[in-house]
């Protein structure tokens, strides 16, 4: 068959001529038939740094070189990660709102917001060094500021504790440090570390440190994110707020025994397991043990409208 099909190919080759034969194969692969053709297949140019930028209050010192190439650097980078920032400024209308009422009321500035698109894009990620959910927190952090980790049931995933638990740390990383800058790349990399280099390098400032290369690049990424998605037109992103994702409506079912199937739970609440699981990314496993009888604040969706 295959030996049928080259002499077949060759003969047709002979018979229509090298010219037809060049615009035949460039029709199958795709490619111009207008090599002299201009048209340019993208147009990429470099995004346009803000005038002034700050975060948490705090002013980014974009007179120096490197502040100013640091913070292109990540703008350049997102500016182009066109289906994943559309798909963050999408979930943004969800999630946003909320977000920013618990930084308000656990003291925290709100562009710490910024700082969780950073973590995680505002979804229920997790990294191969074993960082999860919202805030990426890893699991003895977790713990340390009272989050519940374990194979039923893991808080990383729940918007408003583990968010409220990072408030807690940036808080404590503020009082130590005396600026939000630090207190934010101290979450990054840990305070021991800012601890050390604040140490032999005698400087407090993020700015001016010299730290780890992902560290180095959190605070201007939280920064970008903040300076496009503030601007997101400006940018090239022409998303309505019509196409952004609304709130889910849900009432709260207070769980304080076990649950021995969820979609059960699911169903006797006129829902499905798909959409508790939804609203409820805590949830790890399709049954709750709750040996402790823990009482559990679930969101129950009211509909799909």
């Amino acid at each position: 068959m295959k030996k049928f099909a080259f002499t077949l190919l060759a003969t047709f080759l002979l018979t229509c001529g090298y010219c037809q034969t060049s615009s035949f194969f460039s029709s199958l692969w795709g490619e111009d038939s207008n090599p002299g053709s201009t048209q340019p297949i993208q147009n990429v140019v470099i995004p346009k740094l803000p005038a002034e930028a700050d975060f948490a209050g705090e002013r980014v010192p974009l007179e120096h070189f490197d502040v100013r190439e640091s913070l292109q650097r990540e703008m350049l980078i997102i500016n182009y990660w066109h289906g994943s920032l559309s798909y963050i400024i999408q979930l943004s209308g969800r999630y946003e709102a909320m977000i920013r009422q618990i930084l308000r009321e656990e003291g925290v500035p709100e562009d710490f917001f910024y700082l969780c698109v950073a973590e995680s894009s505002l979804q229920p990620a997790s990294s191969p060094a074993g960082a999860k959910g919202y805030w990426q927190f890893l699991s003895g952090t977790a713990k340390d500021y009272g989050l519940e980790v374990g194979s039923e049931v893991d808080e990383r995933y729940n918007w408003e504790k583990a968010t409220r638990a990072a408030c807690k740390y940036f808080k404590k990383g503020y009082a130590k440090y005396g600026t939000w800058t630090l207190a934010a790349a101290s979450y990054n990399v840990g305070m021991a570390n800012i601890d050390s280099r604040i140490g032999y390098q005698s400087i407090s400032n993020y700015y001016d440190m010299q730290l780890p290369l992902e560290t180095a690049r959190y605070v201007y990424r939280a920064v970008a994110f903040k300076t496009i998605m503030n601007n997101p037109q400006e940018y090239g992103f022409n998303i309505a707020e019509e196409d952004k994702y609304k709130p889910i409506e849900c009432k709260v079912v207070e769980v304080k025994g076990p649950v021995a199937n969820w979609s059960d739970f699911a169903r006797e609440h006129n829902s499905s397991f798909k959409m508790i699981k939804m609203c409820n990314e805590w949830i790890r496993s399709n049954k709750l043990t709750n040996k402790l009888n823990k009482t559990y604040k679930v969101l129950v969706p009211v509909g799909r409208d």
